[in-house]
């Protein structure tokens, strides 16, 4: 059997999500290409199509896939599509959420990167920042918006989609009022949004982890912010370059003192089990002085964070190998049916006597 690689989504990160995919098909040689479309509808589509060919949506000659629970990955006339496991590249949306994780884990197909719980974790920043604090580890506050909800800090804010793997969304206020008047004008707030101070002065760092063969971190990066206001690290920043974040401008190796750079590795770790890190993840800070607050955390990562592991050097294809060695080995799903032994069943009486 063949890897396999998926990429797209309905997601707003679709675009970046098809230049990974393309990436990773192109970095393992023999790869069925899986491209999600923005209407969600799967197809197996020519290892050597160009980002440009999915620009205005399913390329030609795409042929149709299903995912069938208990049945796998399905081409035409219902001809099994075998593969040893997918490659994840679907950024944001339902490709990070859990939701294309738990539609894997029913149709019994391995794949790599998180399980549906650390994915789900991982997208929801309230509850990975309120994680992060339970876990000791330093985080900026940050609470749910809404209407009504009283904020416990000083602005100025930043306000950011809740559910969200990028910076797309992510917006700047001086008052509470205005960040409360984007949630019925900002799209990407409406499925919920969380709000923090805002730090003019912090700079970003940023470091990947990755978990087969062993837990391993990449070098330390320090991304640089090159629009005229500085105000964040924003998706133009990160992704219009043209190969995604692999072409945003940083500093890597990061040049900042041994103490620093160890405090983030120690945090890194620290994180890497509380989220139950799977594949590849790079987790985000933010410093600001000699303050270092964790940041957030992205469980599938712009070109899969390939371009950070210099120190120690790893080449892409083998970052890929060892993911798909990973889902091959530790496989998501541990269903079991231990305890359901009819006993319930037998003593409950008819269901018209529990409707009564």
């Amino acid at each position: 059997m063949r890897p396999g690689v998926i990429f797209g989504g309905p997601s707003p990160e679709h675009d970046i999500s098809v230049l990974t995919g393309l990436q990773a098909v192109r970095a393992l040689g023999d790869a069925v290409a899986v491209f999600w479309s923005k209407t969600g509808e799967l197809f197996e589509v020519d290892a050597q199509l160009e980002g440009s060919d999915f620009a205005a949506g399913t390329p030609a000659k795409a042929r149709s896939l299903r995912l069938v629970a208990g049945e796998g990955l399905l081409g035409r006339r219902d001809k099994p599509v075998d593969v040893t496991a997918l490659v994840n590249c679907c950024h944001g949306g339902p490709g990070e959420d859990g939701s294309l994780q738990g539609a894997l884990d029913l149709a019994g197909v391995r794949y790599t990167g998180p399980t549906v719980a650390g994915a789900a974790l991982g997208m929801d920043k309230l509850a990975f920042g309120d994680a992060v604090v339970g876990g000791g580890m330093p985080s900026l506050p940050r609470t749910a918006l809404t209407d009504t909800a009283a904020i416990g800090f000083d602005g100025p804010y930043i306000v950011k989609p809740r559910f969200g793997g990028s910076s797309i969304g992510v917006e700047t206020v001086a008052d509470v009022d205005t960040a409360r008047a984007r949630l019925g004008v900002n799209v990407h707030l409406r499925a919920g949004a969380v709000i923090e101070p805002y730090r003019g002065d912090a700079v970003d760092l940023n470091i990947a982890v990755r978990t087969h063969p062993r837990v391993e971190l990449s070098a330390i990066e320090r991304p640089e912010r090159t629009q005229s206001d500085g105000a964040i690290l924003d998706y133009r920043d990160k992704y219009v370059g043209g190969e995604g974040m692999a072409s945003a401008p940083r500093q890597v190796p990061a040049d900042i003192p041994t103490p620093l750079a160890e405090r983030v590795r120690d945090y890194a770790r620290n994180i890497a089990a509380l989220a139950t890190v799977r594949g590849v993840a790079r987790v985000d800070f933010l410093l600001d002085g000699d303050e270092l607050f964790v940041n957030e955390i992205n469980t599938i990562p712009g070109s899969l964070a390939k371009y950070l592991w210099v120190e120690p050097p790893v080449a892409f294809t083998q970052l890929l190998n060892d993911m798909l060695d990973e889902a091959v080995r530790r496989p998501t799903t541990h269903y079991t049916t231990e305890g359901a032994d009819g006993t319930a069943l037998r003593s409950a009486g008819t269901i018209a006597s529990k409707l009564g």
